[in-house]
């Protein structure tokens, strides 16, 4: 297994690592079970390119640090983001969707959905700050074996051991042609933490969010996804569409406005005049989602 690069992203100074979505969890004590109960990502892809901002609420049965695996189709560009950003974001479209309620239909790409109001407020619990990041090149499911005990062991954890639903996982993106990987350690508590954002840029012919490395987690999930293309997508060949919630009808907003939210996503979109922002909304037992969210 190659090394790719290591990233120290420093959000409070010595604090504990960052919590994002969505990854896979290997709790460093074997009895711990995995909490994810929400998840919110915002989306920018202009069919070659994706830039995917992360944060997510997590839990655990018991007090304990947690090692998280993160999936990606190629080398990700790693920098700190900004949570308030899903906020702002959802005030933004707050302020334009009509107050006329519309038909609820399913399908992530040109459906409607069932009320004025797509979010509400965006609800954040105990922010904790980010520590190291490090990306991986896995070149196979052996590799990644070796490079995950050998961490845990040098964190203190004796016979680590990978749960079994991860190891496969694992070794089905890698048949897939998915060998970066992103790693990093939180620490976790009984209470619902909310992490800070960070934001990858990866190279990707199709939008993507990694969901079934999810399923080493329990219980159920809310996964609220901000999308942005050039054009509204309908072809989903991992998740069925049916299963992809839109939350609205698709609003149109501004380079301007864009630029206020995120720079570099109105840059990677090309600083259009207008541009199409919705609420994708995925839910269901984690344990549930055998197939990443793919759109095209």
């Amino acid at each position: 297994m190659k090394k790719a690069g290591f990233f120290l992203i420093l959000l409070v100074l010595l604090g504990p690592a960052p919590l994002f979505a969505d990854g896979g969890s290997i709790p460093f004590n074997r009895r711990v079970q995995v909490f994810e109960p929400n998840q919110r990502a915002m989306i920018a892809w202009n069919g070659v390119e994706e830039i995917l901002l992360l944060s997510t609420d997590m839990r655990v049965s018991e007090a304990t640090r947690v090692l998280e695996v993160l999936p990606l189709p190629s080398e990700p560009k790693v920098k700190k983001g900004d949570v308030e950003t899903f906020r702002k974001a959802n005030t933004l479209i707050n302020s334009k969707i009509p107050k006329a309620p519309v038909r609820a239909r399913g399908g992530g790409g040109r459906g409607g959905a069932g009320g004025a109001r797509p979010a509400g407020e965006v609800t954040f619990h105990k922010k904790i700050g980010a520590h190291d990041i490090s990306v991986t090149h896995v070149l196979d499911t052996e590799g990644f074996i070796e490079w995950v005990e050998k961490y845990l062991r040098s964190a203190g954890v004796e016979n680590p051991a990978i749960p079994p639903t991860l190891n496969k996982a694992i070794g089905g993106y890698l048949g897939e042609g998915f060998t970066w990987f992103v790693f990093y350690a939180v620490s976790l508590e009984e209470v619902l933490r909310t992490g800070e954002a960070i934001q990858f840029q990866f190279k990707t012919k199709f939008l993507y969010y990694p969901m079934k490395v999810t399923q080493t987690a329990v219980g159920h999930t809310t996964v609220d996804l901000l999308v942005l293309s050039p054009r509204l997508l309908d072809n989903f060949p991992g998740i069925p569409s049916y299963k992809v919630r839109l939350r609205h009808e698709p609003v149109s907003i501004t380079s301007r406005e864009l630029r206020s939210l995120n720079p570099d996503m109105d840059a990677l979109l090309g600083h259009r005049a207008a541009m199409k922002l919705r609420i994708w909304r995925l839910q269901g037992q984690a344990s549930a989602f055998q197939q990443d969210l793919i759109a095209q």
